[in-house]
């Protein structure tokens, strides 16, 4: 049986570009040579490839994206991907763009019934100095179009909210400020096979050093508990999956999401946001729930591709 040719594409000019560099080192260490012929692409933060792209079109089958962040994961490089008519896991373009764009998705996750914590937006280029949050405090202050918790903090005052706010516009043009709800942060993957969606066990993240799930806690080793399966009622653990699942639909994901949410201590189900690029580094919680039940690290990129595979050849 011939080999798939897979080309990793990993780096890229995002301020996630060591995760995706770490993502892309796990994909290609596990990636089984014996049914693929893998060609790392590290692309530097320049956006400069290290294979020419011409001699990659005609000589792979497919991209495996390991890329995160902007230009990797908000629709940028599957667009461009789409154009040239390179085969890619993950989610398409405007999926992609949805995933990354919090606040567009919590409208749209709050259209279809799902609980989204009440939220305000401002622009770096608008009034941000006078802003109020209409929510009062403490309140989450985020990159609207950022991943990997880059830039979130906790406001407990208006000092704290104008200190806030320049730690995001430092990284983006737009900054969600998000009520603030107390409860037991929880996440849960989807992947795909050819029965459909399948929703991974919930794990639980308690950060040690932060109220939130940081950027630390998320990439440095032993910063946060996290416990799979989430130690959950049954009934909970059921409506996280179906959260999951529904917010994985809503977008219109494909082959694999991870979405975040909020159990409020009153018990009401809170969703976050959906990742279209879950990472799959060492530390990751999308490889840690696969492996909760049997999945290898190299079968959970087996069926990463082959919903690729279905989703190009349904469209052929």
């Amino acid at each position: 049986m011939q080999k798939l040719r897979i080309a990793v594409l990993m780096g890229g000019p995002s301020s996630e570009y060591d995760v995706s560099l770490a993502s892309g080192r796990m994909v290609c260490e596990n990636l089984n040579s014996g049914r693929y012929d893998i060609i790392p692409v590290h692309i530097d933060r320049g956006g400069e490839w290290a294979v020419s792209f011409e001699d990659l079109l005609g000589n792979i089958d497919l991209v495996f994206l390991a890329l995160h962040g902007e230009f990797g994961e908000d629709g940028t490089m599957q667009r461009f991907l789409d154009d040239v008519g390179l085969p890619y896991t993950g989610s398409a373009s405007h999926a992609s763009a949805l995933g990354m764009n919090k606040i567009a998705s919590s409208k749209l996750f709050r259209a279809y019934g799902l609980d989204v914590p009440d939220w305000d937006e401002v622009t770096r280029h608008g009034d941000w100095a006078y802003f109020r949050t209409p929510f009062g405090y403490p309140a989450v202050v985020k990159p609207a179009d950022r991943g990997s918790s880059l830039g979130v903090g906790i406001a407990r005052s208006e000092f704290d909210l104008r200190e806030s706010l320049c730690k995001v516009f430092e990284i983006s043009r737009n900054a969600m400020i998000q009520k603030y709800v107390s409860g037991r942060e929880i996440t849960c993957a989807v992947i795909e096979d050819e029965r459909g969606e399948l929703p991974l066990p919930p794990t639980e993240i308690i950060p040690k050093n932060s109220h939130l799930f940081d950027f630390d806690s998320k990439y440095q080793p032993g910063a946060s508990r996290e416990i799979t399966p989430a130690p959950i009622t049954r009934r909970e653990t059921e409506e996280v999956q179906r959260i999951a699942v529904a917010a994985h639909r809503i977008i219109g994901a494909s082959g694999v999401s991870r979405t975040d949410m909020i159990i409020s201590n009153d018990g009401r189900i809170y969703v976050l946001e959906t990742n279209t690029l879950p990472g799959l580094t060492p530390t990751s919680l999308l490889p840690q729930a696969a492996n909760n039940i049997g999945l290898s690290n190299s079968t959970l990129l087996d069926k990463i591709i082959a919903s690729a595979i279905r989703r190009y050849s349904n469209n052929s």
